[in-house]
């Protein structure tokens, strides 16, 4: 048997390909749960967990997993004190975890004065990826693996409302010019020359076409190809639904100080109102009945996976 090291030096490029980590359901560790308030919390968790684990065993195909495991690791952040790992999905409340993961690490005293931009730009939290592949096998076999969701349909309006309501220069030149040029006929000028106002209905059409006139993005990426739940075996599934409940309990679990509690703040925009489903139901009704079809069949694997009612 070869070691571990002569493995990896023989043939890397084999480690990268067709990586299979099989959905095993493993017990929460639960020694450092302080309190007996949190079972309600932790029986929503368990059938969460019941849930993917079913569904993965059910429908996975060895076929379709040929990802490389820098690619299937590279939204994750560590945080190696209390041996965190947090899949980031953004518009889930990803802002205010990696707060929390930069209070975990010792690198701020409290969530509450972290600016946005510190946290998404600062650079202060290492993904998985950037560690070697010893680093990135022993991390996932051994940390609490946690990701966060949120309604399908919840999420994507949400993205929209934030990128493309307000000012934004990347959103606007970057997916906004392109967006209004492919899909508005008779566009003005200045639509063009600055690409804000996007109508729902525009956004739409550009996630629906195979023909993308600029890429995909994080926002409004389904889960199942941000964090790919059913190759790394997650621990602990939070939804944006119970988000502060499910955020301290697991803050218990891997024995986080105290004191810290996940903050409660909107991190943007904090005087518009919250994407519920009143307002989704808003931002379809622009829909034909087709392209409300055709959105929710896109999410589809991200409903199934986590249990979601379809809208």
């Amino acid at each position: 048997q070869m070691s571990d090291q002569q493995k990896m030096s023989k043939s890397p490029l084999i480690q990268f390909r067709g990586v299979y980590l099989p959905p095993a359901l493993h017990p929460l560790n639960k020694t450092l749960v302080r309190d007996g308030k949190w079972k309600d919390v932790d029986s929503a968790q368990e059938r969460r967990r019941s849930f993917l684990h079913d569904f993965c065993k059910k429908y996975n195909s060895r076929k379709q997993l040929q990802t490389h495991l820098v690619h299937l690791v590279s939204r994750i952040y560590v945080e190696d004190r209390h041996k965190v790992l947090y899949c980031e999905v953004p518009k889930a409340g990803c802002s205010n975890w990696k707060r929390v993961l930069m209070v975990l690490n010792g690198l701020a005293t409290s969530a509450h004065n972290i600016s946005h931009d510190d946290v998404h730009y600062g650079k202060h939290l290492r993904k998985l990826d950037s560690y070697d592949l010893k680093g990135i096998y022993t991390r996932l076999n051994t940390y609490t693996k946690t990701i966060f969701v949120r309604d399908p349909m919840e999420r994507l309006v949400s993205a929209f409302r934030d990128k493309f309501e307000h000012p934004n220069s990347y959103y606007h030149p970057v997916f906004g010019k392109a967006i209004i040029k492919k899909y508005r006929h008779n566009a003005n000028e200045e639509a063009l020359k600055t690409g804000s106002g996007v109508k729902f209905k525009e956004f739409i059409q550009y996630l629906l076409d195979s023909h993308r006139p600029v890429g995909m993005d994080i926002h409004w990426e389904q889960v199942s190809k941000l964090c790919y739940p059913c190759l790394i075996n997650y621990d602990f599934i939070g939804k944006f639904e119970t988000l502060e409940e499910d955020a301290n309990y697991f803050l218990q679990l891997v024995g986080a100080p105290a004191e810290l509690k996940f903050p409660k703040f909107k991190d943007r925009h904090s005087s518009d109102e919250r994407t519920s489903t009143e307002v989704v139901r808003q931002y379809l009704k622009e829909l034909s009945k087709e392209e409300r079809q055709l959105t929710y069949d896109f999410y589809y694997l991200d409903y199934l996976m986590f249990n979601y009612t379809s809208p």
